[in-house]
C-alpha cells in the first residue's frame, strides 16, 4: 500500500492465476482504507466473490521491518474492522522493480508503465501468495 496509489489484483476462481485489476489513487491512509473496503465490498458481491485478501508486506531487503511496515499494519487493522474476509500478508520486496521490468518488455513509454506498475506489482504479490499457498 503506497501513500498515493494502491494496486489491486485478483485471481481466477481456481486460485491459480493472478492478474492486475486496477490502481486506486488515494489521499492518505484513511482514504486508502475506505476506497479499498468499497472495492472489496463490490467484488465480494460478484458471482465468484472473494475468499481472501492479500496485502503486500513491506520489509527491507534483509527482511526486517521498513519505514512503511507500521503504515501497512495500521491499514490492515483498519481493513479488518470493515470486512470479515481473512487478510493475509505477503512479502512485497522488489515487486515494483519486477513489475517495472516485466512492463518494460511490452510498453516502451514510461508514463504508461507508471500508470500500470502498482496493479502489476499487486498481481506479482498475489501470485507469490497463491503459489506458496497451493504448494504447501
Amino acid at each position: 500500500m503506497g501513500g498515493r496509489r494502491v494496486g489491486l489484483a485478483i485471481s481466477d476462481p481456481s486460485r491459480t492465476l493472478a492478474r492486475p485489476l486496477s490502481t486506486l489513487t488515494v489521499d492518505g491512509p484513511d482514504d486508502a482504507v475506505a476506497r479499498v473496503a468499497a472495492e472489496i465490498a463490490r467484488l465480494a458481491g460478484e458471482e465468484d466473490g472473494l475468499a481472501t485478501i492479500v496485502v503486500g508486506a513491506p520489509a527491507r531487503l534483509d527482511g526486517t521491518p521498513s519505514a512503511q511496515t507500521a503504515t501497512v499494519d495500521a491499514f490492515v487493522d483498519a481493513l479488518r474492522a470493515r470486512t470479515t474476509l481473512p487478510i493475509m500478508r505477503e512479502d512485497e520486496r522488489l515487486t515494483s522493480r519486477e513489475a517495472e521490468s516485466r512492463l518494460a518488455v511490452r510498453e516502451r513509454d514510461w508514463r504508461k508503465r507508471k500508470a500500470l506498475i502498482d496493479a502489476a506489482a499487486a498481481a506479482i504479490i498475489l501470485q507469490d501468495y497463491l503459489d506458496r499457498d497451493t504448494s504447501g
